[in-house]
């Protein structure tokens, strides 16, 4: 009888070091919570432009220590939570990483392009104002010309106000449009587009 008395004082002993240890850890995982949200908060903003999927693996790995933490599992949130700030330390490095590729793709694709469309410009207003077209060339092909330069002019515009307001990607893909019809208008009209226009 004795030895089932120490026994079961033994067990609550036991589950109280539990409890006193779980709840030692709540005040720290809390903490370790708040630094985390504030971590991802920080580096979600510009990080979620350039690389999307890192930004929802980090709110993912946020989400895990809250639930934790929902659960009183305050040891596993704590683990959870200490390891965030520095994973968006690394989210923001790698987002600063995309958005320097990026803006050298653009400057690259903004060093050409206007040449290209002033080319056509100046090709298109020659032959408009052309009494007798090239034998390669008739009224349709640089009307079609014509209406392709307004297009690409204003695509361009587009791709440089989207590059203003920030928005990298939506530039480069407005800009690599642009290029494509640049180069198939030149060809049209007889002229060569750039090495670079053909890649």
């Amino acid at each position: 009888m004795m030895k089932r008395g120490f026994a079961l004082i033994a067990v609550l002993l036991v589950g109280l070091m539990l409890v006193i240890g779980c709840s030692r850890d709540k005040e720290p995982a809390e903490a370790a919570l708040k630094a985390a949200e504030a971590a991802v908060s920080a580096a979600k903003a510009e990080a979620a432009k350039y690389v999307p999927d890192q930004v929802k693996g980090l709110e993912g790995a946020l989400k895990a220590a809250k639930d934790a933490l929902e659960k009183k599992e305050y040891t596993q949130a704590l683990n959870a939570a200490k390891d965030i700030p520095a994973k968006a330390k690394e989210v923001v490095a790698a987002a600063a990483a995309k958005k320097a590729e990026l803006t050298k793709s653009w400057e690259e694709l903004a060093g050409g392009i206007p040449k290209m469309v002033e080319a056509i410009k100046s090709r298109v207003d020659i032959l408009s104002k052309s009494k007798k077209l090239p034998a390669n060339l008739d009224k349709a092909k640089v009307e079609g010309a014509k209406a392709g330069l307004g297009e690409i002019t204003q695509t361009w515009t587009d791709a440089e106000s989207a590059f203003k307001g920030g928005n990298i990607a939506d530039a480069i893909a407005k800009a690599n449009a642009v290029k494509a019809k640049a180069a198939q208008i030149m060809t049209t009209l007889g002229m060569q587009p750039p090495a670079a226009a053909k890649t």
